[in-house]
């Protein structure tokens, strides 16, 4: 009963699975806004789940689950791949949202030790991910899936590591071939000064936010929008051990640690990028 509801809000037949969405077809066109209010409360639902790590849930005040999932248009009938989701902050509201009538891929660097934590965090807690994925794939030579296969793709503080290793244009473009016309890619990183350029910045973790939106044009998206939802203006983008001195990480360990927990999790840029229908 609780599918038929669901699918019913949405205004879709959906089923349970990846076998719901077919390679090819254009992702769905937005929702209507009945069917967006009930996704947004699905999502706040997923985000006070008590399945959740009590150490991620500490960090919502800085990361803005709900408000940047919401931000990005995610919808519980879709296909969505994550990319590197380390360990699983994401993970833990996504695919609980998603299992009822969607799908939950984690893209997880091949023979990492990530893929091993990721089955063993999807083991612990079957109810929550017995219908998520892992793919496994190598980032010098990205094959995400069947191509024109995902509804969206998201990325949460990946990027300056792939422009740091200069696999970063690579990435993009497999984003592009994943995703359905219409399919939308969803990018969190942390945010340079305005002006900076990349080489300049890159080894500290921030990027500048032109740098990214050309990377995701330059590979055939288009930007649909900017978010400040998690912005911080008390974090400056200059500290002794770049973007990682700031919490979760507090690379200096002790040392000003009042300081950098003061200014909270770092100043991040959140866009929105479609890539095109495609034309007749």
């Amino acid at each position: 009963m609780k599918k038929f509801i669901i699918a019913s809000v949405i205004g879709l037949a959906v089923s349970c699975g990846a076998e719901a969405f077919q390679a090819d077809q254009p992702a769905a066109p937005p929702a209507p806004a009945s069917a967006s209010t009930a996704s947004a409360a699905l999502i706040d639902k997923a985000v006070a789940g008590p399945w959740r790590t009590p150490a991620f849930t500490a960090r919502d005040t800085y990361r803005h689950p709900a408000e940047t999932l919401k931000f990005f248009g995610i919808r519980p009938d879709m296909t969505v791949i994550e990319i590197y989701p380390s360990g699983g902050w994401y993970t833990e509201i996504l695919a609980p949202y998603l299992n009822p009538n969607g799908h939950y891929v984690a893209a997880i660097e091949k023979g990492s030790k990530g893929v091993t934590a990721m089955r063993n965090k999807f083991a612990d807690k079957p109810a929550q991910y017995k219908l998520a994925e892992i793919r496994e794939f190598d980032h010098k030579v990205p094959n995400l899936g069947p191509a024109n296969s995902a509804d969206m793709v998201l990325t949460f503080r990946n990027v300056h590591n792939w422009a740091a290793d200069g696999t970063a244009d690579a990435m993009f473009k497999a984003f592009f071939k994943v995703l359905k016309p219409g399919g939308v890619l969803g990018v969190e990183d942390h945010r340079a000064d305005k002006g900076k350029k990349v080489d300049d910045v890159v080894n500290t973790g921030y990027l500048p936010t032109d740098y990214v939106i050309k990377l995701a044009t330059d590979a055939g998206f288009r930007l649909d929008g900017q978010s400040e939802v998690n912005a911080n203006p008390k974090d400056n983008h200059d500290h002794p051990k770049g973007v990682w001195t700031l919490p979760p990480v507090l690379e200096l360990k002790d040392q000003d640690k009042a300081k950098y927990m003061a200014i909270g999790e770092s100043d991040r840029m959140t866009l929105r990028f479609v890539k095109p229908a495609a034309t007749k």
